[in-house]
């Protein structure tokens, strides 16, 4: 039966290929081409036509992905430290000389989307044992602290100042973050790194500067909840969940100190107390102090940073914590929202409850792996969240393409009170923002078939999570 479908899956029609590479599910109004039917088969068992593979792929399958993506980000995400004196390269940065920047290749290094990279490297790392993911971490977050610690002393970058040569970094947002973009992400990577015992010494202080912002550095309202002033004064935005929570929880068990865990579960409550809407179960992107009434876009990837900061969060909040039962009751009830409104493909779209907003990788790769981690820590069953994680991996699987680079992603975003600002922000593989979650994904998807979802199979042709035998 296996065979019969995945025969199926290869000849699958190319007009609804194209639909698929377009970014759209399948028109639910084009019922699937008719088959003719085998006389020695009943019409039950005509193999279904998928647009993308539906087994649960195999540990091998999936480290294959990560090993491409890795490959890609060794190539395009590399560095070089140079002397800001003399234009020498550094190599040795065990004794570097007194003034250098770095020079990165495609992508930035200490942005919030490359701390979530790291993290997702670090996971890679520890599921699949191959050091090659850590030692990509340990080299960049070691040169990025030993930069900024040569350049703490120096004055500042003046907001005027010339930019200097082309891609130099000063790594003013490590030195001096001014923002939860600047600091969160990254310091959560760094912790994960340090508990890892990479670059203990070198990055503790640059996790107690992107704390000290965080913790009294942030604009907050005045129950405490983490704001900003733009577009408008006081406006949450969602993403800051994951620009807060995954590090203060971090810190929590870096320090033992109970205090963390607090602020990152209060987050996690007054967040959802003004953003999440019930009869939905999403949260919408923004929220302003006195807009009324509201709008409610409930855009994919600022709900794919809610649900992985929940679960970054219940990771290691203690069990006795008294704000656990609530995380956990809002993490579920946001899960069966999210489930809900999946594609056909196995992707999410862009507006999460506007399936005609286009297909995206970032939030699709979030979900899988928050999901995912759900269903291996026992939070969420695996009988019904299984078949949904497994489709969704396979869909964010084919938008990593041969290079290793991932596809589909939207660009960085604003906040916006209309559709049209949504259904129309680009798409590109230098996105940054889609390679850490899809690592993250990868790697919780391993440790999922590890695991009791181990035994998913396909019985009467469905993903099923639970063992049965054959009918047949």
């Amino acid at each position: 039966m296996v065979a019969l479908f995945r025969l199926a899956v290869r000849c699958c029609a190319p007009a609804l290929l194209a639909t698929v590479m377009l970014g759209a599910d399948p028109s639910p109004a084009s019922p699937p081409a008719v088959l003719p039917t085998p006389r020695a088969f009943t019409l039950s068992r005509i193999p279904p036509v998928y647009p993308v593979p539906y087994p649960p792929a195999s540990e091998a399958e999936i480290r294959a992905v990560l090993e491409r993506i890795h490959g890609y980000l060794e190539q395009a995400s590399g560095f070089t430290v140079v002397d800001r004196d003399t234009g020498a390269t550094v190599t040795a940065l065990a004794h570097p000389p007194p003034h250098v920047a770095l020079v990165p290749d495609e992508f930035l290094l200490s942005s919030y989307e490359w701390g979530v990279t790291y993290a997702g490297m670090l996971l890679a790392a520890q599921v699949t044992g191959d050091a090659r993911y850590r030692d990509y971490t340990a080299r960049h977050l070691l040169a990025i602290a030993v930069v900024a610690r040569l350049g703490r002393n120096e004055p500042p970058v003046a907001p005027d100042e010339p930019p200097g040569p082309p891609r130099l970094l000063r790594l003013r947002g490590v030195i001096a973050p001014r923002s939860l973009d600047d600091s969160g992400a990254m310091a959560t990577a760094m912790i994960k790194a340090s508990r890892a015992g990479v670059a203990v010494d070198e990055l503790r202080p640059w996790i107690d500067n992107y704390l000290a912002w965080i913790t009294t550095g942030q604009l907050r309202l005045a129950d405490g909840t983490l704001a900003r002033n733009r577009p408008h004064p006081h406006t949450l935005w969602l993403d800051d969940l994951y620009m807060s929570v995954p590090a203060l929880a971090q810190m929590g068990v870096l320090t033992g100190e109970a205090r963390y865990f607090d602020d990152a579960v209060r987050q996690v409550r007054q967040f959802s107390q003004r953003m999440f809407v019930p009869g939905v179960a999403l949260y919408r992107h923004g929220w302003v102090e006195g807009m009324e009434p509201h709008p409610a876009f409930h855009w994919a990837r600022a709900n794919g940073w809610a649900l992985v900061a929940m679960a970054e969060l219940l990771s290691v909040l203690p069990e006795n914590h008294p704000g656990r039962a609530e995380v956990l009751a809002q993490y579920r009830e946001h899960a069966r929202g999210i489930v809900a409104v999946q594609g056909a493909t196995g992707l999410w779209h862009q507006l999460l409850d506007r399936p005609d907003s286009y297909l995206e990788t970032s939030a699709s790769a979030m979900f899988t792996y928050a999901l995912a981690r759900g269903i291996n820590r026992g939070w969420l069953d695996r009988l019904a969240y299984g078949p949904a994680v497994s489709l969704a991996w396979n869909a964010v699987a084919q938008k990593v393409n041969a290079r290793g680079q991932v596809e589909g992603t939207c660009v960085g975003t604003g906040m916006g009170f209309d559709p049209a600002f949504y259904y129309y922000r680009p798409v590109s593989p230098h996105a940054a923002h889609g390679y850490g979650p899809v690592l993250l994904a990868g790697a919780e998807m391993i440790a999922l078939r590890r695991g009791p979802g181990a035994a998913a199979t396909v019985n009467d042709g469905a993903v099923q999570f639970a063992p049965s035998p054959s009918r047949y």
